[in-house]
């Protein structure tokens, strides 16, 4: 046999050896460490709703990167404990994928007597999204400009003032806004932004704490006016809104999104996930996207998510004491 031939059949033999183990289940590559077929983003408000504008944009954009046929499913209800539960109990195989709030998720193990999963041992981040606050809102033709305004008037109306929340940081952005100031307005959950605007331009309800998809879209439509966002600091999507801390009122809630999975997804699996998120927050159009809705593109390794979604549980099991909040 020649040498020539000898070399063409090594390297036949090597192709099929190669062919063999792509063939075995469990020796995929890291590209492929999720198995081929459709992958669920599951949404944890209505269709419409803020949230899930954000969850469909990145169904979309995650597709081409992926190769994969992105479907979004939208479980409500339960201040996102319904969509968590799901996503916790589902196969750990990387195609069932939580797109939503972090701090809320968070959130919920101080907002519930028996949640129905414990999300920091059933629930882990793959990759971070975002950092967006909520937004102190009021109509447009009314007649305060800043939350001190607004304050006082509040105070002088005691326990017939109203306003309107929506999700978790609605919700306790509320309560410790009342709590710091002295504030008695009684609160009006909506499930999503849009369920509250007949009430905010009748002025049924008096000022609202929105999510920053929903107030700003209003705020441009010229129904809205943002008073100060929930924040520590101003962020670069929002340079001209002031912070509720540089109005006197001394609160700093950043909201941050992220990919969450069921927290026995492999290793490589969620290493894929963040990579997949990474592509998208690097491309000018998402950077775009996310600032018109009033968030910074936050992208960091699934540990350094990790331990940010632990602190963030931790921080709001103080948020809810402070804020005095019931558990459901």
């Amino acid at each position: 046999m020649s040498e020539r031939w000898r070399m063409v059949t090594r390297r036949t033999a090597l192709a099929l050896a190669a062919a063999a183990v792509a063939a075995v289940p469990g020796t995929l590559q890291a590209k492929d460490a999720i198995a081929p077929g459709n992958i669920t983003f599951v949404c944890a408000f209505p269709a419409g709703s803020g949230a899930d504008v954000l969850v469909r944009y990145f169904a979309e954009k995650v597709g081409p990167v992926s190769g994969r046929t992105i479907i979004v499913e939208n479980k409500s209800g339960a201040l996102g404990n319904i969509a968590a539960e799901y996503t916790a109990r589902s196969k750990p195989d990387g195609r069932t994928i939580f797109v939503h709030a972090g701090n809320a998720v968070a959130a919920t193990m101080h907002l519930f007597k028996k949640p129905p999963v414990d999300v920091l041992k059933d629930l882990k981040i793959a990759a971070t999204i975002n950092k967006q606050p909520f937004m102190l809102t009021v109509r447009k033709d009314a007649p305060w400009h800043t939350v001190a305004e607004l304050t006082a008037y509040l105070k002088q109306k005691g326990d017939k003032a109203s306003y309107a929340s929506t999700a978790v940081s609605g919700k306790v952005m509320g309560e410790v806004y009342k709590q710091l100031t002295g504030v008695k307005a009684v609160e009006v959950p909506y499930k999503t932004g849009p369920d509250s605007l007949n009430d905010m331009m009748s002025g049924a309800v008096d000022y609202g704490m929105h999510d920053p998809v929903f107030a700003l879209s209003q705020m441009r439509e010229g129904r809205f006016r943002i008073l100060a966002i929930s924040s520590a600091e101003r962020l670069k999507a929002t340079p001209d809104l002031p912070t509720m801390k540089e109005q006197g009122v001394n609160m700093d809630q950043i909201g941050w999104w992220a990919a969450m999975v069921p927290t026995a997804t492999p290793q490589p699996i969620v290493m894929q996930i963040n990579e997949w998120f990474g592509k998208v927050l690097s491309t000018p159009e998402t950077v775009k996207f996310l600032a018109s809705f009033g968030g910074d593109v936050f992208v960091s390794t699934p540990e350094e998510g990790q331990k940010l979604y632990i602190k963030t549980a931790n921080d709001w099991k103080e948020y809810v004491q402070i804020a005095k909040i019931p558990l459901n």
